[in-house]
């Protein structure tokens, strides 16, 4: 049956092509020159993106393009790399992260038309509390750098009515016999100037006043082949007032912050120990703070970067009681703590870093152990007194006198809470529970102490804008 179906079917395949050869239309003939398909269309051109969050008083945002992330938590005087994109047109917005995730949509979306063989700078500039918060792009065609130059552009983004003048110039320049390289009020920019590779001194003055510096950078290497974004940032690390600019430097892969050379370091000192009389605070020898007694604590002094001797002596004697030698880092704040027990002989100093920029949309908590007695406790901080079905914010913290033990730089989202100190792993109350306010844009330290005269009870010294209220 297999060989007849075979044959049958190979006859009809031939009768079917002898049908096809006997049409009366005809042979088939192909033709020698087909039509030529339309050749594909071109690849989209691109253009080159990049972002800096330069507002002072955002938080962390999410850069979004057509409704998808397109950077994450992106922080202050933080600028991406740059991104290659296909042409075309974007919705571009900024959703600032809140306390516990939520974000919220403070710039657009805008809908851009980006075009190829561009480079778009896009800023967050201005402020929240005034709502001033704004986008601002800054656009320039993508150009090869010649050979041995590097090329810089300078933007003003600092939120104040202050015009200015930029130097760039050999180091240690006489600015009085300079001309500045641009005069720059908030939001004005430079072109791209292109300059031959070495190393310069950059510097910013009250526009009109070359002895009003306001930002002075020292020597800086400027590489060839370097392609710099510098954008005028407030300071807000330390020495505000003096140095009130930091620059925000992009240079196509990342960025980092260039602070004044003479910024120096913002110094506090907090008497903690419960059991010591009232103590003068000597540096390199010399009385800096008189009296200082427990628990009291001084405001900021700004010293210049180096090395301190620091020395606690018991008021009006030479009787020192603490003694360390302190490297201060440029633009740094710090808090140095008196902490322990003169009755235990186990006391020392302890210092802390601190993280002062202001955010708009949460209060910055931190609560830092300094209590020797009280040992290791959980903090809860909650909506009500009630802690009975509450997780600790923070379990297991203890006392450490070689490396004091605090939350860190906690962000809650503005209102009233509830403060309870605990012996870890139980609920009862050490401190607390005591009901606070805390304000968006606000700062609050919590030092938790032995009661006064050493032992518990402890109690607590308030901090920062605690101690700035009415």
């Amino acid at each position: 049956m297999n060989r007849i179906t075979k044959v049958l079917s190979a006859s009809a395949v031939a009768l079917a092509l002898a049908a096809c050869g006997s049409s009366s239309s005809g042979p088939i003939i192909l033709d020698p020159n087909p039509p030529t398909p339309p050749p594909p269309p071109p690849p989209p051109g691109q253009f080159e993106l990049r972002v800096h969050h330069a507002s002072a008083d955002a938080p962390a945002v999410n850069i979004t393009a057509n409704g998808d992330n397109f950077l994450e938590g992106v922080d202050y005087q933080v600028a991406s790399g740059l991104a290659t994109l296909d042409e075309g047109t974007y919705e571009i917005g900024v959703d600032a992260i809140l306390p516990g995730g939520d974000t919220l949509t403070v710039i657009g979306p805008l809908s851009l038309d980006l075009e190829e063989n561009m480079r778009y700078d896009v800023f967050a500039l201005g402020r929240v509390d005034d709502d001033s918060l704004e986008p601002f792009i800054v656009a320039n065609e993508i150009n090869e750098i010649a050979s041995g130059n590097a090329r810089i552009q300078v933007l003003h983004g600092v939120p104040v009515d202050l015009t200015v003048d930029v130097y760039l110039t050999e180091f240690d320049a006489d600015l009085s016999a300079e001309q500045p390289a641009a005069t720059l009020a908030y939001q004005d920019f430079t072109p791209q100037v292109e300059i031959p590779g070495g190393d310069y001194q950059v510097r910013i003055t009250v526009s009109g006043d070359a002895d009003a510096v306001v930002f002075d950078s020292g020597e800086i290497a400027i590489p060839a082949g370097a392609d710099l974004f510098l954008t005028a940032t407030p300071n807000v690390a330390a020495n505000t007032a003096e140095r009130p600019i930091a620059l925000l430097v992009a240079d196509g892969e990342s960025s980092f912050v260039l602070y004044s050379v003479d910024t120096g370091a913002d110094v506090r000192v907090v008497h903690a120990i419960a059991d010591a009389p009232a103590v003068d605070i000597l540096v390199n020898d010399a009385v800096a703070v008189p009296g200082l007694e427990f628990p009291e604590f001084t405001g900021y002094l700004n010293l210049a970067a180096d090395e301190y001797n620091v020395k606690v002596n018991v008021a009006d004697t030479d009787t020192t009681v603490i003694e360390a030698d302190l490297e201060l880092q440029n633009a740094w704040a710090y808090t140095v703590l008196a902490v322990g027990s003169l009755g235990d002989e186990a006391f020392g100093p302890a210092v802390l870093r601190d993280f002062n920029r202001r955010v708009t949309t949460e209060a910055t908590v931190r609560v830092i152990h300094a209590s020797p007695s009280a040992g290791e406790v959980d903090i809860y901080v909650t909506e009500t007194n009630d802690i009975s079905d509450a997780e600790p914010a923070f379990a297991g913290v203890d006392f450490n006198l070689e490396e004091l033990q605090t939350t860190g730089n906690v962000a809650l989202a503005p209102g009233e809470y509830w403060i309870t100190v605990t012996l870890a792993g139980t609920q009862d109350a050490a401190i607390g529970p005591v009901l606070l306010e805390f304000n968006g844009g606000g700062i609050y330290t919590i030092v938790a102490t032995d009661g006064e005269g050493g032992g518990l009870p402890p109690g607590v010294i308030l901090m920062d804008d605690f101690a700035n209220e009415d």
